[in-house]
Formats: structure tokens, sequence, C-alpha cells
């Protein structure tokens, strides 16, 4: 099965987080079951913010992208689309806000689900929560807003 973030068009598919065109970046794959959306990510020892936790930052950031990812995704099963069809859905962030619930132990695969808030025009809603060893650990909101096609040209 396909990744959200496999459809992406190379020519905006470079982003730090979610970009199979990012060497460097997290390449994190985001995938549906059922009505949410589900992103498994294992932090590196360097993730790290004081000796066997993660970074906040990198919370925020796998938020961030598994939510644009889901925004996209969520566009696309509101009109009936499959992911492969024309013109593409790419979304960017219009805004990020993390409540950390608790520090997030370094050592194993996270998980971030996503749930789809609300849809209006250009922008999707989603809300996420990271958990580790089954624990939510963070949540966070993005409002995600539809990239204007000439953003990536």
């Amino acid at each position: 099965m396909k990744a959200f973030q496999d459809y992406y068009p190379d020519n905006v598919a470079h982003c730090y987080g979610c970009g199979s065109r990012n060497d460097h970046g997290h390449r994190i794959k985001t995938y549906w079951e059922g009505e949410e959306s589900v992103t498994r990510f294992t932090p590196e020892s360097y993730h790290t913010a004081i000796p066997g936790y993660v970074y906040g930052g990198l919370l925020a950031s796998l938020i961030d992208c598994h939510s644009t990812g889901t925004a996209a995704a969520a566009m696309y099963r509101a009109e009936g689309r499959e992911m492969d069809t024309q013109p593409p859905f790419r979304f960017v962030t219009g805004s990020l806000h993390v409540n950390y619930l608790k520090p997030t132990p370094l050592g194993g695969a996270l998980e971030i689900r996503g749930r789809v808030k609300e849809i209006k025009g250009r922008k999707v809603v989603v809300e996420s929560t990271v958990f580790a060893n089954g624990v939510a650990t963070a949540t966070g909101e993005v409002v995600a807003v539809q990239m204007p096609e000439s953003f990536g040209a």
C-alpha cells in the first residue's frame, strides 16, 4: 500500500519531515486505518532533548507533517478522488499548536494518529496524538491550507 506522501509530485516532495526527495529528512509515511491516519517513526539517538528522551521539536515536526499529509488525503476522500488524480492536493501549515503531555522516551517506535476535525474550503483542521509505548505524550492541532499551484513551481 502506498503512503499519502508517495503521491506527492516531485516538485513539492522536498519537505524535511515528509518529502521523499529529501535525503536528510524524516521521510515519514502516513496511511489510513479506518477514519484515523497513522504514521510510525523511530527516533534516532541524536533526536534527544535530555538523555533518554525525544526532543520536542521532533515531535512538533512529526505532528506537522503527519497532519498536512492527512489533510491532503482527507481532501481526496471528501471529493471521492483517488490520490493519483489531477490536480494534486498539497497542503502547507497555516498554524501548528502542540501540547506536550509528558516526556517521550527514546528507544522505540512512536505512533502518530490523526483525525480530521474540519474541512472547509481550502482549509483542513487535523488533530493528532503522539504515542510512545501506547501512552499519549503529545497532542497537536494543525490548520492545513491547500497550497496554490504556483507555490511549488
